[in-house]
């Protein structure tokens, strides 16, 4: 007997609506009885990528918009063998119908993790719930979703029938899950029952109306499309200029993460310009390394300032700021000990999320060394040890552990942080490195959830000296500002692994300063001179800026820096002396090493010596070039005469040696978005 869970708590969602020229749909059953499977995942993959997704209702009908292409569909449903179906073709304006069997049988080998263990009531959560089977649905004299769930106690319908209210509460802050997998009240589509007829569906008359736009306008049959997403990112008010005269202080923390960088990379992947929220031009910045001097003096980092002209605004110059952490070979590191706690809820099924995590963990476990040992925490509804901490040398139990799990319930994020941290210290190495790595689509629902409670969880925790490192999957529904968040306040760093190319880059050649902090609570202060500089703006790191005061506030927490890792700042001036020996600024530094508590200083002084910006340096060019396109996707009031073509021609004439081809990668990217752009506005 199925059973069918609906678990109802207070969040708000917004979705954006999304269209396209065709559609995939059909029904899903159990090929013995022909059963129709409630709530199965479906996936559609194009040419390895992720294209779209959705579920079965509770008729096994599926209905879900795509391009015109080849697809490749996944079906996953609990308690049957995922079946996938290549060589889809999908053409312009049509509906192609996949009727699909399931055929049963269970891996009693897998490891899976339920939420259905959660008690109804509970001090600790803010969620209610109950359950209905599936010989109550057939019952029921309708196969809609939410005149299901309002039968269940305090629950009710709305006037139209689409959505449910929890005893008056709002429609739209209400959230309900079906086998672990969310339906909100908002989402886009809801599913809600069977799709109508393909000749009656209201989405393909909207279609139809956008191809009859194509051919009219004669744009090419790939435009820029809004995105189908639950994703939630924090509002960045950009830095303004300031005048020094009212404040010659600007101070912020140090940033490593380049998360917006690589989901930024995503969404031009699938044409789609990415939220502007969702652009953080110092990750971005940071996501690149620089050819900047290892420190001396037994220093952690060195510390390279160079002053240019400013490419988007020739009455402005840019002062570049690069620090560069010591290197450090894996070699003659101190041992690991390492904890994985992963999210493996009903909503890490996608094909890039729980399926890429594995592979991404299964490559840092190949590199890591025999002495070394890790653990894996993992959580959905409820948190639980899979793996005790065990040394890397017994890898094939490792890797049998990770390869085990399966997704399933939802999502009790606050407990797995809880315990994964109660491992670590267990095994806790005084002289070594003790670090957790959370990954996760963000999507917490089930205790401590909301961003603040998280926040002071993680602040608490990392009084422990156990590093975090946070690794965000997946696409539509990402909460990209809990993860942040979470390395923000946890002495941690912040990736996002949209493939197997990434996790390479994380995993192999950055895998020292991805696991070894060599410097913690790093802060930056400028002091402008008020009489040589008019104005300045620090380019991105508004989530980061500090007070004055907290500069020499040894208690003020600030970011790490990885052995190996570059860190590089870009401020915008207006520079009113013409001497080159008149002082501009001071630059100063405060940063602690891992295993101490008190600051160590260090000052810099910049004068007024600007180069040309075809005397500067690669590391100036590429940075002002990776600058400039970040405020175009923000579309910032500050982008000057920035454009596309300006920035590839930065980016052309300083990508250096490029080892690894990040650069062109880059290039590539603005490109591509270069002709969406010019394809959207025809």
């Amino acid at each position: 007997m199925k059973i069918i869970y609906l678990i109802l708590g207070l969040v708000l969602l917004s979705s954006t609506p999304a269209f396209s020229l065709s559609n995939v749909y059909g029904k899903i059953t159990d090929e013995e009885t022909g059963e129709e499977l409630l709530y199965a995942n479906i996936v559609l993959n194009r040419n390895g990528v992720f294209a779209a997704g959705g579920h079965t209702d509770f008729e096994g009908n599926y209905s879900i918009p795509v391009d015109p292409g080849t697809y490749e569909m996944k079906i996953s449903y609990s308690g049957y063998p995922d079946r996938v179906i290549s060589g889809i073709i999908v053409k312009i304006d049509d509906s192609t119908k996949l009727d699909i069997a399931m055929t049963q049988g269970i891996n009693l080998q897998s490891v899976v993790v339920t939420a259905y263990k959660v008690p109804l009531i509970s001090q600790e959560q803010t969620t209610s719930g109950g359950t209905i089977t599936s010989d109550q649905i057939k019952s029921l004299p309708t196969k809609n979703v939410s005149a299901a769930a309002a039968t269940t106690t305090g629950l009710s319908q709305t006037d139209e029938g689409s959505s449910v209210t929890v005893r008056g509460s709002r429609p739209d802050a209400t959230d309900y899950y079906i086998d672990g997998n969310r339906i909100s009240n908002n989402s886009n589509p809801p599913v809600k029952s069977a799709p109508p007829s393909p000749k009656n569906n209201e989405v393909l008359k909207t279609q139809k109306a956008l191809k009859n736009k194509i051919k009219k306008d004669n744009l090419p049959k790939t435009p820029i499309v809004p995105v189908l997403t639950q994703e939630e990112y924090t509002t960045i008010v950009e830095n303004d200029f300031i005048d020094p005269k009212k404040n010659n202080f600007s101070t912020f923390s140090i940033d490593v993460d380049n998360a917006s960088y690589s989901n930024m990379r995503r969404y031009i992947a699938h044409n789609q310009t990415p939220p502007r929220a969702a652009v953080r031009v110092e990750e971005m910045i940071n996501y690149f390394n620089y050819d900047y001097p290892q420190p001396e003096d037994k220093k952690p980092f060195s510390i390279t300032t160079e002053l240019g002209e400013c490419p988007w605004n020739d009455d402005h110059k840019l002062l570049h700021i690069g620090l560069q952490g010591e290197d450090l070979r894996l070699e003659n590191a101190t041992p690991n000990n390492l904890v994985f706690l992963l999210d493996v809820s009903g909503s890490m099924r996608s094909a890039n999320k729980l399926p890429l995590l594995k592979k991404s963990f299964s490559l840092l476990i190949d590199q890591l060394r025999n002495e070394d040992r890790i653990a894996i925490v993992v959580y959905a509804g409820a948190a639980g040890l899979v793996l005790p901490s065990t040394p890397v040398k017994e890898k094939s139990t490792i890797l049998e552990a990770l390869n085990k799990l399966k997704s399933g319930g939802s999502t009790a994020g606050g407990q797995g942080i809880k315990l994964a941290y109660k491992v670590a210290l267990d095994n806790f190495l005084k002289d070594g490195n003790n670090r957790v790595i959370l990954a996760t689509d963000g999507d917490f629902n089930v205790g401590t959830s909301g961003i603040k409670d998280l926040e002071k969880l993680i602040e608490e925790k990392r009084k422990s000296d156990v590093y975090l490192t946070v690794l965000g999957f997946g696409m539509g529904n990402l909460k990209d500002n809990k993860l942040e968040t979470l390395a923000d306040k946890g002495n941690g760093h912040y990736a996002y692994i949209d493939n197997m190319a990434e996790a390479k880059k994380l995993f192999i050649e950055e895998l020292v300063g991805t696991l070894y902090t060599i410097a913690k609570d790093v802060k930056i202060q400028l002091v402008f001179n008020k009489k040589n500089v008019k104005s300045y703006r620090l380019i991105g790191y508004e989530n980061r800026l500090l007070a004055k005061e907290d500069f020499d506030d040894d208690k003020k927490d600030a970011g790490e820096l990885g052995a190996g890792h570059t860190v590089t700042a870009i401020y915008e001036l207006e520079i009113k002396s013409k001497k080159s020996t008149a002082e501009l600024m001071d630059v100063k530094l405060r940063y602690k090493f891992p295993k101490e508590d008190q600051s160590r200083f260090i000052k810099k002084i910049v004068t007024n010596q600007i180069s040309k910006t075809n005397h500067t340096s690669d590391n100036f060019r590429w940075s002002a070039a990776v600058a400039a396109f970040g405020m175009i996707l923000k579309d910032s009031k500050y982008k000057g005469d920035a454009d596309c073509a300006m920035v590839s021609k930065l980016g052309n004439n300083s990508k250096g040696q490029d080892a690894h081809k990040y650069r062109k990668e880059f290039l590539d990217l603005v490109s591509k978005y270069e002709t969406m752009t010019l394809t959207s506005q025809k």
